[in-house]
């Protein structure tokens, strides 16, 4: 069990990756941490996440009503949206948010991470759904990712950025560079050529490689065969689909999307 104050370090030295690793720039991002039912740590706003100390860590109730502050230090502004995940999952205990560049990409190109392209994004990850763009530091941005809480562990958020969240701090931490990495394979792969998807069977065998492991936290392709989460896409897609059927899909979700903006 450790101390708030260990938390807190903790906080700073994910913050510094998080900066180091390019995720952020300057101001941008943000760490959060639940300590108990009631409490949670989050990031100052204002502060470059690469170069907090435990002194800036602010704490806040499950309300966002703000506990502790020190000096000029205010918790983030986007604490709603962290605040948002703990309510829906009783499970999580940290949330991490970023502007990883490969990642954003996608989300400002309004694609999801949606193919089974490599084992261990299918194990860890399933696919990354991109929650409904929404004005940062308002409810809208915690609306749109509560679809999606109960089904997945990342989600990107339109035009904005990436948020993941886990049993702890780590996790959710690196849950993020799981997603960066994911958006940048694709990236690349789609430069060279047309990536090469795993099929069902494959998939199918890596989903049993998970629950065997154990893992904790959500999985779209478990969530589908549960039927719990109407916004999970049909992550284990048909093999055979032809090229005609593959473009009126595309046409389909393509007009879906426009038709609801």
């Amino acid at each position: 069990m450790f101390s708030e104050y260990e938390i807190k370090k903790q906080m700073c030295d994910i913050g510094k990756r998080i900066y180091q690793n390019g995720f952020v720039a300057a101001n941008d991002g943000n760490l959060s941490v639940r300590i108990n039912d009631k409490e949670v740590l989050c990031t100052p706003t204002g502060v470059s996440k690469g170069y907090m100390t435990p002194d800036m860590i602010c704490k806040v109730d499950i309300n966002g009503n703000v506990l502790q502050a020190n000096g000029k230090f205010k918790p983030s502004s986007e604490v709603k949206m962290h605040l948002r995940v703990y309510r829906e999952r009783p499970d999580v205990k940290s949330v991490v948010h970023a502007h990883p560049p490969y990642g954003t990409s996608y989300a400002i190109a309004g694609i999801p991470l949606n193919k089974a392209i490599m084992p261990e994004a299918v194990i860890a990850l399933g696919e990354v759904p991109i929650a409904e763009y929404g004005t940062p530091s308002t409810e809208e941005i915690p609306d749109a990712v509560a679809k999606y809480l109960q089904c997945y562990d990342a989600v990107l958020l339109e035009n904005h950025g990436a948020l993941t969240y886990g049993p702890d701090l780590m996790t959710a931490y690196f849950k993020m560079e799981s997603l960066e990495f994911y958006a940048k394979l694709m990236f690349i792969s789609s430069q060279i050529g047309e990536p090469q998807v795993l099929n069902n069977g494959q998939v199918e065998k890596l989903i049993d490689i998970r629950k065997n492991m154990n893992l904790v936290g959500k999985h779209p392709a478990l969530c589908n065969k549960e039927g719990k989460c109407k916004y999970s896409s049909n992550y284990i897609e048909e093999e055979t689909s032809s090229e005609e059927e593959l473009i009126a899909r595309i046409v389909k979700e393509v007009t879906a999307r426009v038709l609801s903006k």
